[in-house]
C-alpha cells in the first residue's frame, strides 16, 4: 500500500494499526501484527500487574522486526487509578506510540515525548481533535459511528473531513474497516491510516473463546446494537439471544437514580463493574451470558484466521 505520514510516523510497511481491544488483544496478535508490516496496539488495563505489562514489553521489544511497530492504550481520566504507573513503565521500558482515550492527555503527551514515544489520540470530535493537536499529539484517532465498543456519532466521511480541514496532524480513521475497500475509501476522504479492531477478534491469536471468534463469522452489521448495560455508556455488542432477553437500556432504577448527581457516579460504576465482568466471562470462558463487544466490520469477517492473513485480506 502507499506510504502515508502514519506510516512515516511509526516507520510500518502498510498504514494500519491493530486497535487495541479491552480483554481481546495480546502480544501473540501485536508480534504476527508487527510481522505482516502494521502497528499492533494493546490496551494497558489488559494486564492486572505492572510487572506483568513490563513482560509484555520486553517480549515485544524482543519480537520486533522491520516494517512493524508496537504501542499501549492508556485510560487517561481519574477513573484508571493505574494510569500513572502503566505510563511511567511504558515511558521507561520503551513503546513505538501510545493511544490515549477518555481524558486530557496533556501529562502522557509531556512524557511520552521525553522519552521519544509518540502519542495519538482518540477524539469523536473537531473541539477535542483541536485541544489535543494545541497539546502536541502527533496524530488523531478519528473514532466514527461504525467503531466497535465505545462508538462516535459522526460518519467516517463527515469526521475525517471535518477533522483534515481544520487540524494540521494526521488523521487515522476508527471504525468501519473490515476490507480493502474500506481503507481506500477512508484515505479517500483524507485518512493518513485506519485503526482496524473487530476483524481481529476471529484471529486465530486472539485470546477469546472459539465462540466469541466464530459469533463474529456468524454474525453480521446488522447484528450489532447499543446497549447502556455494560459501562453505562452506549456500547456496540453482538445482539445474541442473552442481548435480547436483557434488553440494552439502563433499568428503571438507574434511570431514577442517575438522575440524582449525588447517586450518578455511583450508579455509573456499579454498572461499570458488573458490565466488564460479564464482558470478560463471556470472553474468556463458555456461559450463557454472551456480552460480546464488535463492530458492524465483522460484516466482512467469513472464517476465523491468522493475523497475517487477516492482513493479507486488508491489504490486497
Amino acid at each position: 500500500m502507499n506510504s502515508t505520514k502514519l506510516t512515516q510516523l511509526l516507520n510500518i510497511k502498510h498504514p494500519i494499526i491493530q486497535a487495541p481491544m479491552f480483554l481481546v488483544s495480546n502480544t501473540s496478535m501485536v508480534v504476527e501484527g508487527m510481522k505482516g508490516g502494521i502497528a499492533g496496539c494493546i490496551p494497558a488495563l489488559n494486564y492486572r500487574t505492572l510487572n506483568d505489562l513490563k513482560s509484555a514489553i520486553k517480549e515485544l521489544k524482543a519480537a520486533k522486526t522491520e516494517g512493524g511497530s508496537f504501542g499501549f492504550n492508556l485510560i487517561v481520566n481519574k477513573s484508571n487509578i493505574k494510569y500513572k504507573g502503566q505510563l511511567e513503565v511504558i515511558c521507561n521500558e520503551g513503546a513505538d506510540f501510545i493511544i490515549t482515550s477518555l481524558g486530557n492527555p496533556e501529562a502522557t503527551i509531556k512524557m511520552a515525548h521525553k522519552n521519544n514515544i509518540k502519542v495519538f489520540c482518540d477524539v469523536t470530535d473537531l473541539n477535542f481533535a483541536q485541544k489535543v493537536e494545541s497539546l502536541g499529539a502527533d496524530a488523531i484517532i478519528a473514532v466514527n459511528n461504525e467503531a466497535g465498543g465505545h462508538r462516535g456519532n459522526s460518519s467516517p466521511e463527515a469526521l475525517i473531513k471535518l477533522l483534515v480541514a481544520n487540524c494540521k496532524i494526521p488523521v487515522i480513521s476508527a471504525g468501519g474497516v473490515g476490507c480493502k475497500a474500506d481503507i481506500d475509501k477512508m484515505t479517500s476522504y483524507g485518512a493518513e491510516g485506519v485503526s482496524v479492531g473487530s476483524p481481529f477478534i476471529a484471529s486465530l491469536e486472539a485470546g477469546v473463546t472459539q465462540e466469541y471468534k466464530q459469533a463474529c463469522v456468524d454474525y453480521g452489521a446488522e447484528d450489532i446494537v447499543m446497549t447502556e448495560r455494560i459501562s453505562g455508556t452506549p456500547c456496540t455488542v453482538i445482539n445474541t439471544p442473552y442481548v435480547q432477553k436483557t434488553g440494552t437500556k439502563q433499568t428503571w432504577i438507574e434511570t431514577v437514580l442517575n438522575k440524582n448527581k449525588k447517586f450518578k457516579k455511583w450508579v455509573k460504576m456499579i454498572r461499570f463493574s458488573i458490565g466488564m465482568k460479564a464482558t470478560e466471562n463471556a470472553a474468556t470462558k463458555v456461559t450463557y451470558k454472551t456480552v460480546w463487544v464488535a463492530g458492524p466490520s465483522i460484516e466482512h469477517t467469513k472464517e476465523i484466521l491468522s493475523v497475517r492473513k487477516i492482513i493479507d485480506n486488508l491489504v490486497n
